[in-house]
Protein backbone atom coordinates (compact mmCIF):
# COMPACT_ATOMS: atom_id res chain seq x y z
CA UNK A 1 0.00 0.00 0.00
CA UNK A 2 2.93 2.32 0.61
CA UNK A 3 3.65 2.30 -3.16
CA UNK A 4 0.29 3.91 -3.90
CA UNK A 5 0.06 7.66 -4.58
CA UNK A 6 -0.57 9.54 -1.33
CA UNK A 7 -2.38 12.75 -0.44
CA UNK A 8 -3.12 14.22 2.99
CA UNK A 9 -6.73 14.89 1.98
CA UNK A 10 -8.70 13.21 -0.80
CA UNK A 11 -11.84 15.06 -1.82
CA UNK A 12 -14.44 12.98 -3.67
CA UNK A 13 -16.62 15.33 -5.71
CA UNK A 14 -15.43 18.35 -7.66
CA UNK A 15 -18.47 20.59 -7.42
CA UNK A 16 -18.35 23.98 -5.70
CA UNK A 17 -18.13 22.53 -2.18
CA UNK A 18 -15.30 20.15 -3.05
CA UNK A 19 -13.37 22.80 -4.97
CA UNK A 20 -13.79 25.36 -2.19
CA UNK A 21 -12.65 22.85 0.41
CA UNK A 22 -9.51 22.32 -1.68
CA UNK A 23 -9.02 26.09 -1.95
CA UNK A 24 -9.39 26.56 1.81
CA UNK A 25 -6.89 23.76 2.43
CA UNK A 26 -4.54 25.37 -0.09
CA UNK A 27 -4.78 28.63 1.88
CA UNK A 28 -3.57 26.73 4.94
CA UNK A 29 -0.78 25.08 2.94
CA UNK A 30 -2.37 21.61 2.89
CA UNK A 31 -2.21 19.56 -0.34
CA UNK A 32 -5.32 17.76 -1.57
CA UNK A 33 -6.48 15.73 -4.54
CA UNK A 34 -9.98 16.26 -5.94
CA UNK A 35 -11.58 13.26 -7.66
CA UNK A 36 -14.60 13.90 -9.86
CA UNK A 37 -16.52 11.32 -11.88
CA UNK A 38 -17.31 13.76 -14.70
CA UNK A 39 -14.49 14.97 -16.91
CA UNK A 40 -15.32 18.63 -16.41
CA UNK A 41 -17.40 20.98 -14.28
CA UNK A 42 -21.19 20.85 -14.50
CA UNK A 43 -22.36 22.71 -17.58
CA UNK A 44 -25.99 22.52 -16.44
CA UNK A 45 -27.66 25.30 -14.45
CA UNK A 46 -28.12 24.65 -10.74
CA UNK A 47 -28.14 27.02 -7.76
CA UNK A 48 -28.18 30.76 -8.41
CA UNK A 49 -27.59 32.46 -5.06
CA UNK A 50 -24.25 33.16 -3.41
CA UNK A 51 -25.32 34.53 -0.08
CA UNK A 52 -23.59 37.07 2.11
CA UNK A 53 -21.66 34.47 4.11
CA UNK A 54 -20.49 32.61 1.01
CA UNK A 55 -19.33 35.89 -0.50
CA UNK A 56 -17.32 36.56 2.69
CA UNK A 57 -15.64 33.18 2.24
CA UNK A 58 -14.86 34.09 -1.38
CA UNK A 59 -13.35 37.35 -0.11
CA UNK A 60 -11.07 35.41 2.27
CA UNK A 61 -9.85 33.42 -0.72
CA UNK A 62 -9.35 36.57 -2.82
CA UNK A 63 -11.96 35.62 -5.43
CA UNK A 64 -15.08 37.62 -4.54
CA UNK A 65 -14.23 40.25 -7.19
CA UNK A 66 -14.04 37.93 -10.20
CA UNK A 67 -17.09 35.97 -9.03
CA UNK A 68 -19.09 39.21 -8.90
CA UNK A 69 -18.33 39.64 -12.59
CA UNK A 70 -20.12 36.36 -13.36
CA UNK A 71 -23.85 35.90 -13.91
CA UNK A 72 -26.28 38.75 -14.39
CA UNK A 73 -25.06 42.05 -15.85
CA UNK A 74 -24.15 44.47 -13.07
CA UNK A 75 -27.01 46.83 -14.06
CA UNK A 76 -29.69 44.11 -14.20
CA UNK A 77 -32.35 44.33 -11.47
CA UNK A 78 -32.44 41.24 -9.26
CA UNK A 79 -36.19 41.48 -8.59
CA UNK A 80 -38.39 38.48 -7.91
CA UNK A 81 -41.56 39.01 -9.96
CA UNK A 82 -44.84 37.06 -9.91
CA UNK A 83 -47.28 36.96 -12.85
CA UNK A 84 -50.46 35.16 -13.78
CA UNK A 85 -48.75 34.64 -17.12
CA UNK A 86 -45.72 36.50 -18.39
CA UNK A 87 -47.83 38.48 -20.86
CA UNK A 88 -50.66 38.78 -18.33
CA UNK A 89 -51.10 40.42 -14.93
CA UNK A 90 -48.20 41.14 -12.59
CA UNK A 91 -49.30 39.93 -9.16
CA UNK A 92 -46.43 41.13 -7.03
CA UNK A 93 -42.78 42.08 -7.17
CA UNK A 94 -40.00 42.02 -4.62
CA UNK A 95 -37.88 44.92 -5.82
CA UNK A 96 -34.19 44.29 -5.30
CA UNK A 97 -31.09 46.28 -6.27
CA UNK A 98 -28.76 45.64 -9.17
CA UNK A 99 -25.26 44.40 -8.48
CA UNK A 100 -23.91 47.90 -8.95
CA UNK A 101 -26.47 49.36 -6.56
CA UNK A 102 -25.59 46.77 -3.90
CA UNK A 103 -21.93 47.68 -4.06
CA UNK A 104 -22.73 51.41 -3.95
CA UNK A 105 -24.82 50.83 -0.84
CA UNK A 106 -21.90 48.95 0.71
CA UNK A 107 -19.51 51.78 -0.16
CA UNK A 108 -21.49 54.32 1.88
CA UNK A 109 -22.62 52.02 4.69
CA UNK A 110 -21.84 52.81 8.35
CA UNK A 111 -18.68 51.44 9.98
CA UNK A 112 -20.66 48.74 11.79
CA UNK A 113 -22.57 47.52 8.71
CA UNK A 114 -22.69 43.72 8.66
CA UNK A 115 -22.68 43.20 4.89
CA UNK A 116 -19.18 43.71 3.53
CA UNK A 117 -20.08 41.25 0.75
CA UNK A 118 -23.79 41.39 -0.14
CA UNK A 119 -25.60 38.52 -1.87
CA UNK A 120 -24.74 37.90 -5.52
CA UNK A 121 -26.81 36.20 -8.23
CA UNK A 122 -24.72 34.02 -10.54
CA UNK A 123 -25.63 30.52 -11.62
CA UNK A 124 -23.56 27.74 -10.20
CA UNK A 125 -22.52 26.61 -13.68
CA UNK A 126 -20.56 29.83 -14.21
CA UNK A 127 -19.01 29.79 -10.75
CA UNK A 128 -18.03 26.11 -10.96
CA UNK A 129 -16.16 26.79 -14.18
CA UNK A 130 -14.32 29.67 -12.54
CA UNK A 131 -13.48 27.62 -9.43
CA UNK A 132 -12.21 24.76 -11.58
CA UNK A 133 -9.81 26.95 -13.51
CA UNK A 134 -8.77 28.85 -10.39
CA UNK A 135 -8.06 25.61 -8.51
CA UNK A 136 -5.79 24.49 -11.35
CA UNK A 137 -3.53 27.48 -10.63
CA UNK A 138 -3.06 26.65 -6.95
CA UNK A 139 0.11 24.78 -5.91
CA UNK A 140 -1.51 22.48 -3.35
CA UNK A 141 -4.45 21.26 -5.44
CA UNK A 142 -4.38 18.33 -7.85
CA UNK A 143 -7.52 17.79 -9.93
CA UNK A 144 -8.39 14.27 -11.06
CA UNK A 145 -11.53 14.83 -13.14
CA UNK A 146 -12.90 11.89 -15.10
CA UNK A 147 -11.92 9.62 -12.16
CA UNK A 148 -14.75 7.80 -10.40
CA UNK A 149 -14.02 6.59 -6.88
CA UNK A 150 -15.40 3.05 -6.62
CA UNK A 151 -13.86 1.66 -3.44
CA UNK A 152 -13.17 3.09 0.00
CA UNK A 153 -11.61 1.37 3.00
CA UNK A 154 -10.16 2.89 6.15
CA UNK A 155 -8.20 1.86 9.19
CA UNK A 156 -6.85 3.70 12.21
CA UNK A 157 -4.08 5.41 10.22
CA UNK A 158 -5.29 6.06 6.67
CA UNK A 159 -7.93 5.60 4.00
CA UNK A 160 -7.49 3.57 0.83
CA UNK A 161 -9.38 4.61 -2.32
CA UNK A 162 -9.72 3.13 -5.77
CA UNK A 163 -10.33 5.47 -8.69
CA UNK A 164 -11.50 4.20 -12.07
CA UNK A 165 -10.58 5.99 -15.30
CA UNK A 166 -13.46 5.01 -17.63
CA UNK A 167 -11.90 6.84 -20.59
CA UNK A 168 -8.72 4.76 -20.25
CA UNK A 169 -10.25 1.56 -18.89
CA UNK A 170 -7.84 1.53 -15.94
CA UNK A 171 -7.83 1.97 -12.18
CA UNK A 172 -5.47 3.51 -9.65
CA UNK A 173 -5.24 2.99 -5.89
CA UNK A 174 -4.55 5.93 -3.55
CA UNK A 175 -4.01 6.40 0.14
CA UNK A 176 -4.99 9.47 2.16
CA UNK A 177 -4.90 10.54 5.77
CA UNK A 178 -8.46 11.81 5.42
CA UNK A 179 -11.26 11.65 2.86
CA UNK A 180 -14.13 14.10 2.37
CA UNK A 181 -17.20 13.09 0.40
CA UNK A 182 -18.69 16.11 -1.35
CA UNK A 183 -20.10 13.98 -4.15
CA UNK A 184 -23.72 15.06 -4.15
CA UNK A 185 -27.08 13.65 -3.18
CA UNK A 186 -26.28 10.16 -4.50
CA UNK A 187 -22.94 10.21 -2.72
CA UNK A 188 -20.86 7.06 -3.14
CA UNK A 189 -18.91 8.03 -0.03
CA UNK A 190 -22.02 8.29 2.13
CA UNK A 191 -23.30 4.94 0.90
CA UNK A 192 -19.89 3.34 1.42
CA UNK A 193 -20.03 4.50 5.04
CA UNK A 194 -23.49 3.02 5.48
CA UNK A 195 -24.87 6.45 6.41
CA UNK A 196 -28.51 7.29 5.61
CA UNK A 197 -30.39 10.52 5.17
CA UNK A 198 -32.97 11.41 7.80
CA UNK A 199 -35.90 13.79 7.49
CA UNK A 200 -38.92 14.48 5.26
CA UNK A 201 -38.74 14.07 1.51
CA UNK A 202 -40.51 15.99 -1.24
CA UNK A 203 -43.63 17.98 -0.40
CA UNK A 204 -46.89 16.84 -2.00
CA UNK A 205 -47.68 20.13 -3.75
CA UNK A 206 -47.66 21.50 -7.27
CA UNK A 207 -45.39 24.42 -6.40
CA UNK A 208 -41.92 22.86 -6.44
CA UNK A 209 -43.03 19.62 -4.86
CA UNK A 210 -43.31 15.94 -5.81
CA UNK A 211 -41.00 15.13 -8.72
CA UNK A 212 -40.17 18.10 -10.86
CA UNK A 213 -38.36 19.11 -14.02
CA UNK A 214 -35.36 21.40 -14.38
CA UNK A 215 -34.70 22.85 -17.83
CA UNK A 216 -31.97 24.94 -19.44
CA UNK A 217 -33.62 27.17 -22.06
CA UNK A 218 -32.89 29.80 -24.60
CA UNK A 219 -35.75 32.28 -25.14
CA UNK A 220 -34.39 34.79 -27.69
CA UNK A 221 -37.44 37.08 -27.75
CA UNK A 222 -38.67 36.85 -24.14
CA UNK A 223 -37.62 40.38 -23.15
CA UNK A 224 -38.53 41.91 -26.50
CA UNK A 225 -41.93 40.35 -27.16
CA UNK A 226 -43.31 38.98 -23.89
CA UNK A 227 -42.05 40.84 -20.86
CA UNK A 228 -41.17 44.34 -21.99
CA UNK A 229 -41.29 46.13 -18.62
CA UNK A 230 -38.76 46.20 -15.79
CA UNK A 231 -36.55 43.14 -15.88
CA UNK A 232 -36.08 40.75 -12.97
CA UNK A 233 -33.86 37.88 -11.91
CA UNK A 234 -36.67 35.42 -11.08
CA UNK A 235 -39.93 35.31 -13.05
CA UNK A 236 -42.80 33.25 -11.62
CA UNK A 237 -45.95 32.29 -13.53
CA UNK A 238 -48.79 31.21 -11.22
CA UNK A 239 -52.33 30.41 -12.27
CA UNK A 240 -54.87 27.61 -11.79
CA UNK A 241 -53.34 25.68 -14.69
CA UNK A 242 -49.59 25.76 -13.97
CA UNK A 243 -46.74 27.06 -11.82
CA UNK A 244 -43.21 27.64 -13.04
CA UNK A 245 -40.19 29.77 -12.30
CA UNK A 246 -37.89 31.19 -14.95
CA UNK A 247 -34.53 32.32 -13.58
CA UNK A 248 -32.45 34.61 -15.75
CA UNK A 249 -28.93 33.29 -16.26
CA UNK A 250 -27.25 35.93 -18.42
CA UNK A 251 -29.76 38.78 -18.31
CA UNK A 252 -30.61 38.18 -21.95
CA UNK A 253 -31.79 34.95 -23.56
CA UNK A 254 -30.69 32.08 -21.28
CA UNK A 255 -32.96 30.84 -18.49
CA UNK A 256 -33.21 28.09 -15.91
CA UNK A 257 -36.76 26.73 -15.60
CA UNK A 258 -38.04 24.91 -12.50
CA UNK A 259 -41.52 23.41 -12.49
CA UNK A 260 -43.64 20.68 -10.98
CA UNK A 261 -46.34 21.24 -13.63
CA UNK A 262 -44.54 18.87 -15.98
CA UNK A 263 -44.00 15.14 -15.42
CA UNK A 264 -40.22 14.58 -15.66
CA UNK A 265 -40.81 11.05 -16.98
CA UNK A 266 -42.65 12.33 -20.04
CA UNK A 267 -40.96 15.71 -20.41
CA UNK A 268 -39.52 16.22 -23.88
CA UNK A 269 -38.83 19.23 -26.08
CA UNK A 270 -42.43 19.39 -27.29
CA UNK A 271 -43.93 19.22 -23.78
CA UNK A 272 -41.48 21.77 -22.38
CA UNK A 273 -42.08 24.17 -25.28
CA UNK A 274 -45.85 23.88 -24.81
CA UNK A 275 -45.57 24.63 -21.08
CA UNK A 276 -43.36 27.68 -21.62
CA UNK A 277 -45.69 29.08 -24.27
CA UNK A 278 -48.72 28.56 -22.04
CA UNK A 279 -46.93 30.31 -19.19
CA UNK A 280 -45.92 33.14 -21.52
CA UNK A 281 -49.41 33.47 -23.02
CA UNK A 282 -48.05 33.46 -26.55
CA UNK A 283 -46.12 31.28 -29.01
CA UNK A 284 -42.63 32.61 -28.43
CA UNK A 285 -39.54 30.79 -29.81
CA UNK A 286 -38.19 28.19 -27.36
CA UNK A 287 -34.88 26.33 -27.58
CA UNK A 288 -34.50 23.51 -25.05
CA UNK A 289 -30.79 23.08 -24.29
CA UNK A 290 -31.12 20.35 -21.65
CA UNK A 291 -33.56 18.99 -19.08
CA UNK A 292 -33.48 16.59 -16.16
CA UNK A 293 -35.75 15.23 -13.41
CA UNK A 294 -35.43 16.80 -10.00
CA UNK A 295 -36.96 16.24 -6.56
CA UNK A 296 -37.63 19.50 -4.69
CA UNK A 297 -39.09 19.99 -1.24
CA UNK A 298 -36.72 17.66 0.58
CA UNK A 299 -35.24 18.43 3.98
CA UNK A 300 -32.82 15.53 4.33
CA UNK A 301 -29.77 15.46 6.61
CA UNK A 302 -27.29 12.60 6.93
CA UNK A 303 -27.52 10.79 10.25
CA UNK A 304 -23.76 11.25 10.61
CA UNK A 305 -21.26 13.66 9.03
CA UNK A 306 -18.17 11.80 10.23
CA UNK A 307 -17.10 8.18 10.42
CA UNK A 308 -13.49 7.55 11.34
CA UNK A 309 -11.27 9.41 8.89
CA UNK A 310 -14.05 10.11 6.42
CA UNK A 311 -16.28 13.21 6.39
CA UNK A 312 -19.36 14.34 4.47
CA UNK A 313 -20.00 17.87 3.20
CA UNK A 314 -22.44 19.67 0.93
CA UNK A 315 -25.24 17.67 -0.72
CA UNK A 316 -23.66 14.42 0.48
CA UNK A 317 -24.53 15.60 4.00
CA UNK A 318 -27.79 17.50 3.40
CA UNK A 319 -30.38 17.99 0.65
CA UNK A 320 -32.52 21.12 0.36
CA UNK A 321 -35.51 22.48 -1.42
CA UNK A 322 -34.25 25.50 -3.42
CA UNK A 323 -36.39 28.09 -1.62
CA UNK A 324 -34.08 30.61 0.02
CA UNK A 325 -31.00 29.40 -1.84
CA UNK A 326 -29.56 27.68 1.24
CA UNK A 327 -28.22 24.43 -0.21
CA UNK A 328 -24.86 25.21 -1.80
CA UNK A 329 -24.25 28.00 0.71
CA UNK A 330 -24.64 25.63 3.65
CA UNK A 331 -22.14 23.34 1.94
CA UNK A 332 -19.64 26.17 1.55
CA UNK A 333 -19.90 26.83 5.29
CA UNK A 334 -19.27 23.09 5.85
CA UNK A 335 -16.05 23.41 3.87
CA UNK A 336 -14.94 26.50 5.80
CA UNK A 337 -15.52 24.72 9.12
CA UNK A 338 -13.84 21.45 8.15
CA UNK A 339 -10.82 22.84 6.28
CA UNK A 340 -9.12 24.58 9.20
CA UNK A 341 -9.67 21.58 11.45
CA UNK A 342 -8.12 19.20 8.94
CA UNK A 343 -5.22 21.62 8.49
CA UNK A 344 -4.72 21.94 12.25
CA UNK A 345 -4.54 18.18 12.76
CA UNK A 346 -2.29 17.62 9.75
CA UNK A 347 0.02 20.43 10.89
CA UNK A 348 0.22 18.93 14.36
CA UNK A 349 -1.44 21.63 16.47
CA UNK A 350 -5.00 20.34 16.31
CA UNK A 351 -5.89 18.17 19.28
CA UNK A 352 -7.48 14.71 19.29
CA UNK A 353 -10.94 16.14 19.85
CA UNK A 354 -10.91 18.77 17.11
CA UNK A 355 -12.14 16.83 14.07
CA UNK A 356 -15.03 15.36 16.07
CA UNK A 357 -16.44 18.88 16.47
CA UNK A 358 -17.14 19.12 12.73
CA UNK A 359 -20.26 16.98 12.98
CA UNK A 360 -21.27 18.48 16.31
CA UNK A 361 -21.10 22.01 14.91
CA UNK A 362 -22.36 21.55 11.38
CA UNK A 363 -25.15 18.96 11.64
CA UNK A 364 -27.40 21.20 13.81
CA UNK A 365 -26.92 23.98 11.24
CA UNK A 366 -27.95 21.61 8.44
CA UNK A 367 -31.11 20.68 10.38
CA UNK A 368 -31.87 24.35 11.00
CA UNK A 369 -31.30 25.42 7.40
CA UNK A 370 -33.17 22.54 5.73
CA UNK A 371 -36.12 23.26 8.02
CA UNK A 372 -36.06 26.94 7.03
CA UNK A 373 -35.99 26.11 3.32
CA UNK A 374 -38.84 23.59 3.60
CA UNK A 375 -40.89 26.08 5.58
CA UNK A 376 -40.45 28.66 2.81
CA UNK A 377 -41.45 26.09 0.21
CA UNK A 378 -44.57 25.13 2.18
CA UNK A 379 -45.52 28.81 2.48
CA UNK A 380 -45.40 29.34 -1.26
CA UNK A 381 -47.25 26.09 -1.97
CA UNK A 382 -50.05 27.09 0.39
CA UNK A 383 -51.03 30.18 -1.61
CA UNK A 384 -54.31 29.58 -3.43
CA UNK A 385 -54.51 30.10 -7.22
CA UNK A 386 -58.24 30.42 -7.99
CA UNK A 387 -59.52 30.29 -11.60
CA UNK A 388 -60.67 33.91 -11.25
CA UNK A 389 -57.04 35.03 -10.97
CA UNK A 390 -56.82 35.68 -14.73
CA UNK A 391 -60.28 37.16 -15.22
CA UNK A 392 -60.61 40.81 -16.23
CA UNK A 393 -63.48 41.26 -13.78
CA UNK A 394 -64.00 42.78 -10.37
CA UNK A 395 -63.76 39.28 -8.91
CA UNK A 396 -60.49 38.70 -10.79
CA UNK A 397 -59.01 42.00 -9.59
CA UNK A 398 -59.90 41.13 -5.99
CA UNK A 399 -58.33 37.68 -6.36
CA UNK A 400 -55.13 39.20 -7.77
CA UNK A 401 -54.96 41.73 -4.94
CA UNK A 402 -55.39 38.99 -2.36
CA UNK A 403 -52.84 36.63 -3.92
CA UNK A 404 -50.42 39.48 -4.56
CA UNK A 405 -50.50 40.44 -0.90
CA UNK A 406 -49.73 36.86 0.11
CA UNK A 407 -46.87 36.74 -2.38
CA UNK A 408 -45.47 40.00 -1.00
CA UNK A 409 -45.50 38.50 2.50
CA UNK A 410 -43.82 35.37 1.18
CA UNK A 411 -41.23 37.42 -0.69
CA UNK A 412 -40.30 39.37 2.41
CA UNK A 413 -39.68 36.09 4.24
CA UNK A 414 -37.01 35.19 1.69
CA UNK A 415 -34.82 37.95 3.16
CA UNK A 416 -33.00 35.34 5.21
CA UNK A 417 -30.06 37.22 6.67
CA UNK A 418 -30.39 35.28 9.91
CA UNK A 419 -29.89 32.01 8.06
CA UNK A 420 -27.01 33.44 6.07
CA UNK A 421 -24.98 34.99 8.90
CA UNK A 422 -26.53 33.60 12.07
CA UNK A 423 -25.03 30.10 12.26
CA UNK A 424 -23.80 29.46 15.81
CA UNK A 425 -21.78 26.71 17.45
CA UNK A 426 -22.97 27.16 21.02
CA UNK A 427 -22.13 24.19 23.22
CA UNK A 428 -19.21 23.06 21.08
CA UNK A 429 -16.30 21.79 23.23
CA UNK A 430 -13.89 24.07 21.33
CA UNK A 431 -15.93 27.18 22.20
CA UNK A 432 -15.48 28.89 25.59
CA UNK A 433 -18.99 29.99 26.68
CA UNK A 434 -19.58 33.53 27.91
CA UNK A 435 -23.00 35.20 27.93
CA UNK A 436 -26.33 34.57 26.25
CA UNK A 437 -26.39 34.46 22.45
CA UNK A 438 -29.03 36.45 20.58
CA UNK A 439 -32.29 34.67 19.78
CA UNK A 440 -32.13 32.69 16.56
CA UNK A 441 -34.05 34.28 13.70
CA UNK A 442 -34.18 33.09 10.12
CA UNK A 443 -34.85 36.58 8.83
CA UNK A 444 -32.76 38.82 11.08
CA UNK A 445 -29.08 38.76 12.00
CA UNK A 446 -27.97 40.32 15.29
CA UNK A 447 -24.20 40.81 15.51
CA UNK A 448 -22.79 39.49 18.78
CA UNK A 449 -19.38 38.60 20.18
CA UNK A 450 -20.87 35.88 22.38
CA UNK A 451 -18.57 32.94 21.57
CA UNK A 452 -19.92 30.53 18.97
CA UNK A 453 -21.21 32.99 16.36
CA UNK A 454 -19.73 34.74 13.36
CA UNK A 455 -17.38 37.56 14.36
CA UNK A 456 -19.21 40.89 13.96
CA UNK A 457 -18.06 42.91 10.98
CA UNK A 458 -16.52 46.38 11.14
CA UNK A 459 -15.16 48.74 8.50
CA UNK A 460 -11.85 50.19 9.65
CA UNK A 461 -11.91 53.25 7.38
CA UNK A 462 -14.28 55.16 5.13
CA UNK A 463 -12.95 53.71 1.89
CA UNK A 464 -14.68 50.32 2.31
CA UNK A 465 -12.33 48.69 -0.18
CA UNK A 466 -10.02 45.69 -0.01
CA UNK A 467 -8.13 45.87 3.28
CA UNK A 468 -10.76 48.12 4.87
CA UNK A 469 -12.77 45.30 6.41
CA UNK A 470 -11.82 43.94 9.81
CA UNK A 471 -12.16 40.52 8.20
CA UNK A 472 -9.35 41.44 5.77
CA UNK A 473 -6.97 41.82 8.72
CA UNK A 474 -7.67 38.44 10.31
CA UNK A 475 -4.83 35.95 10.03
CA UNK A 476 -5.16 32.56 8.33
CA UNK A 477 -5.03 30.94 11.78
CA UNK A 478 -6.50 32.29 15.01
CA UNK A 479 -6.68 36.04 15.57
CA UNK A 480 -6.64 37.80 18.95
CA UNK A 481 -8.40 41.16 18.81
CA UNK A 482 -7.17 43.78 21.29
CA UNK A 483 -9.95 46.36 21.39
CA UNK A 484 -10.28 49.85 22.77
CA UNK A 485 -7.73 52.43 23.94
CA UNK A 486 -5.77 50.36 26.50
CA UNK A 487 -6.42 46.63 26.06
CA UNK A 488 -4.47 44.05 28.09
CA UNK A 489 -1.35 42.50 26.63
CA UNK A 490 -1.73 39.46 24.42
CA UNK A 491 1.82 38.26 25.05
CA UNK A 492 0.91 35.38 27.43
CA UNK A 493 -1.53 33.97 24.85
CA UNK A 494 1.03 34.44 22.10
CA UNK A 495 3.53 32.42 24.11
CA UNK A 496 1.00 29.67 24.81
CA UNK A 497 -0.01 29.52 21.14
CA UNK A 498 3.61 29.35 20.05
CA UNK A 499 4.29 26.53 22.50
CA UNK A 500 1.35 24.57 21.07
CA UNK A 501 2.21 25.40 17.45
CA UNK A 502 -1.12 27.20 17.00
CA UNK A 503 -0.87 30.05 14.45
CA UNK A 504 -1.99 33.31 16.07
CA UNK A 505 -2.21 36.87 14.77
CA UNK A 506 -2.59 39.69 17.29
CA UNK A 507 -4.59 42.61 15.91
CA UNK A 508 -5.02 45.94 17.70
CA UNK A 509 -8.24 47.76 16.80
CA UNK A 510 -8.71 51.16 18.36
CA UNK A 511 -11.90 53.20 18.45
CA UNK A 512 -15.16 53.09 20.32
CA UNK A 513 -17.07 51.36 17.52
CA UNK A 514 -15.00 48.19 17.76
CA UNK A 515 -15.07 48.03 21.55
CA UNK A 516 -18.84 48.59 21.68
CA UNK A 517 -19.48 46.06 18.95
CA UNK A 518 -17.40 43.32 20.59
CA UNK A 519 -18.19 44.22 24.24
CA UNK A 520 -14.85 42.94 25.56
CA UNK A 521 -11.23 44.08 25.52
CA UNK A 522 -9.97 40.77 24.13
CA UNK A 523 -11.68 38.44 21.62
CA UNK A 524 -10.23 35.29 20.07
CA UNK A 525 -11.39 34.52 16.53
CA UNK A 526 -11.11 31.10 14.91
CA UNK A 527 -9.78 30.56 11.38
CA UNK A 528 -13.38 30.29 10.11
CA UNK A 529 -14.19 33.75 11.57
CA UNK A 530 -16.28 32.43 14.48
CA UNK A 531 -15.67 33.74 17.99
CA UNK A 532 -13.92 31.15 20.19
CA UNK A 533 -13.44 33.15 23.42
CA UNK A 534 -13.78 36.67 24.82
CA UNK A 535 -12.84 38.46 28.04
CA UNK A 536 -11.52 41.68 29.56
CA UNK A 537 -8.44 39.82 30.77
CA UNK A 538 -6.67 36.71 29.57
CA UNK A 539 -7.48 33.63 31.67
CA UNK A 540 -4.96 32.70 34.40
CA UNK A 541 -3.75 29.79 32.27
CA UNK A 542 -3.63 30.82 28.58
CA UNK A 543 -2.35 27.37 27.72
CA UNK A 544 -5.63 25.91 28.93
CA UNK A 545 -7.50 28.23 26.55
CA UNK A 546 -5.27 27.20 23.64
CA UNK A 547 -5.87 23.55 24.49
CA UNK A 548 -9.61 24.10 24.54
CA UNK A 549 -9.99 25.92 21.22
CA UNK A 550 -7.67 23.47 19.43
CA UNK A 551 -9.44 20.36 20.69
CA UNK A 552 -6.55 19.25 22.89
CA UNK A 553 -8.38 19.78 26.20
CA UNK A 554 -10.48 17.10 27.82
CA UNK A 555 -13.50 18.25 29.82
CA UNK A 556 -13.43 17.42 33.50
CA UNK A 557 -16.18 15.15 34.91
CA UNK A 558 -19.35 17.16 35.49
CA UNK A 559 -17.98 20.26 33.78
CA UNK A 560 -20.25 22.19 31.44
CA UNK A 561 -18.91 22.76 27.97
Amino acid sequence: MSDHPYTPVAIVGGGPVGLLLALFLDRYGVPSVVFNAEESWHGRPRGNTHNARTMEHYRRLGISGPIRRLGLPCEQPTDIAYFTRYSGHELSRLTLPTGTQRLRQTAVSPRTDQLPEPVHRANQKYVEEFLYHHARTRPNISLRFGRRVTALEQNAEQVALRAEFPAEGSTQDWTARYVVGSDGGRSFVRRALGVRYEGPGSLDQEVLGRRATAVHLRLPTFHQEVLTGRRAWSYWALNSELVMNLISLNGDDEFFLLTSSLDPDTADTEAITSLVRRAAGRALPVEVLSHRPWTPGAALVAERFTKGRVFLAGDAAHLFTPNGGFGMNTGVDDAANLAWKLAAVLDGWGGPGLLATYEGERRPIALRNTTAARDLNSGLGGIDRPPALEEDTRQGAAARERVGALLRCYGERTHSLGVQLGARYDGSPVIAPDGEPPADSWGTYTPSSVPGGRAPHLWLDDWHGQGSSLFDRFGAGFTLLRLGPEPPSGKPLEAAAQAAGMPLTVLDVEGEDARELYERDLVLIRPDQHVAWRGDQLPPDPGELVARVTGARRSKPGEAT
